[in-house]
């Protein structure tokens, strides 16, 4: 008998949700717990943190865990990092779900920074009008930069907003080029900070830029150890059944 744990909390990971759960086959999706309104899934959810490698090595003996399906940021690399290590200790089979990142094209006016450091290194020139999409847990790092106006859009409202000058959009994507670009406009943005997520949902902002001729800064994805990595559902479900799991379809 398998039982699937899903580290969630993107698109991918409520893609393949639906897939095991169609399939019948028992799992548990996990949630860090960072939304406060987090999508309903189709199976068993838990959330918060596991407590270290320990504590999923621990979680993992505990509940059964058979198959361990890393679905969770490209950026969420402590999360990763720990479920590379845990599997390896408890000797269960990991594989990630993760989106290709986003690569520049013809016409894109790209700058690469290593992580987040170095976006806020690469802010302390004069003031400019910042689309800052980095999400609501970074923003205290760009506090040192308070010069700029900030433009940020956020899926929950924050407690505070450690920026002094910043106007926050409370809103979930997907997003569209259309609609991103009149945005950019309406707020006048004359830079965009990135995270390369990749995926669909969120480029809407880079192909906005791009037409309206706007650099980018964007913040290259942390290195992660070795793991078995797939972009598609259908490759996720495709090794599940290599690995001997009964799909139920």
């Amino acid at each position: 008998m398998s039982h699937l744990l899903i580290l969630g909390g993107t698109t991918e990971a409520n893609a393949l949700a639906r897939a095991v759960a169609e399939a019948g086959l028992e799992a548990t999706y996990s949630y860090a717990g960072r939304v406060h309104n987090p999508r309903p899934q189709p199976l068993p959810v838990r959330v918060g943190g596991f407590g270290g490698v320990e504590g999923l090595v621990r979680y993992l003996g505990a509940e059964g865990i058979t198959r361990v399906i890393d679905c969770t940021h490209p950026f969420a690399a402590q999360m990763s990092g720990n479920a590379v290590a845990a599997c390896a200790q408890a000797g269960i089979p990991l594989a990630a779900l993760t989106r290709p990142p986003w690569r520049a094209e013809p016409g894109d006016q790209w700058s690469h920074v290593p992580g987040i450091a170095a976006a806020v290194a690469a802010l302390s020139g004069p003031t400019r009008r910042v689309f800052l999409a980095v999400g609501r847990m970074h923003l205290q790092d760009f506090a040192s930069a308070p010069q700029h106006h900030y433009l940020l859009r956020l899926v929950d409202a924050p407690d505070a907003l450690p920026l002094p000058d910043a106007d926050a959009i409370i809103s979930r994507g997907p997003f569209t080029v259309a609609g991103d670009r009149a945005l950019m406009e309406q707020h006048r943005i004359d830079l965009v900070v990135s995270k390369n997520a990749g995926g669909h949902g969120a480029r809407a902002k880079l192909e906005a830029a791009r037409q309206l001729g706007l650099p980018v800064l964007m913040i290259d994805r942390p290195e992660l150890p070795p793991r078995r990595e797939f972009s598609t559902v259908a490759q996720v479900m495709g090794w599940l059944a290599d690995q001997g799991v009964n799909l139920g379809v």
